[in-house]
């Protein structure tokens, strides 16, 4: 995998290593609250829910030094907003995006042996994170734990019972709400009995203004 050109320091979900050094075993907890990206970065399902652009996400931090790199656990917390799929009402959801990942160093390989070749044990490379000049970003890995974390149809309640099929009215709003049932056969036959009543009817307007016309000669 390509190291990224450069990584920032400033970007709140670029963390630094440094103070944990390469000392197998040691530990750094952190906790920090930064703004939900935008964009290509959105932690959500577009069109269905996620965290707005800009809500805070609380994040619970513990980096662990191991021998081929960091090992990040952590949980996310937020508010992720979206619509009901059954009565397509908005909705907010709190949730807890739990994640782990080992952040490799870029000069060791899985095992944490230095990598003295460039063909040594590098097939996997593309599946591994890597720590560049200390830090490592953080945004794919809690993007990927937000997404799973969410439902892929939500509802505003377990027992929500959408919207009417004849008219769209919202059936939580109201519980007695219905239709009359008509069977389709039925419907048929009642509409060819009414195109005869209203045949007849046309007819006898006929006969009447007829009648009425041999009164008035």
């Amino acid at each position: 995998m390509a190291l990224k050109a450069r990584l920032d320091h400033r970007d709140p979900l670029v963390f630094d290593t440094h103070e944990l050094g390469r000392r197998p075993g040691a530990l750094q907890r952190l906790t920090r609250t930064i703004d939900a990206p935008s964009g290509d970065a959105v932690f959500g399902i577009p069109g269905v829910i996620g965290v707005p652009a800009g809500a805070p996400v609380r994040l619970e931090i513990r980096l662990e030094s191991v021998m081929e790199g960091v090992l990040v656990t952590g949980t996310a917390h937020a508010t992720a907003e979206g619509e009901c799929v059954r009565c397509l009402e908005s909705l907010e959801l709190e949730l807890q995006a739990d994640f782990q990942e080992m952040f490799s160093y870029p000069d060791g390989d899985e095992r944490g042996r230095a990598i003295t070749e460039p063909g040594d044990d590098t097939e996997d490379d593309e599946d591994r994170l890597f720590i560049e000049d200390g830090m490592f970003d953080l945004e794919s890995v809690l993007r990927d734990a937000v997404v799973l974390t969410l439902p892929m149809q939500p509802v505003c309640q377990d027992d929500c019972q959408g919207l009417c099929s004849e008219c769209g009215v919202r059936l939580a709003d109201n519980p007695d709400h219905r239709h009359d049932a008509v069977d389709i056969r039925w419907a048929a036959l009642q509409g060819l009995a009414d195109s005869i009543q209203d045949g007849e009817k046309d007819d006898m307007s006929g006969a009447e203004a007829g009648v009425d016309e041999k009164q008035e000669k």
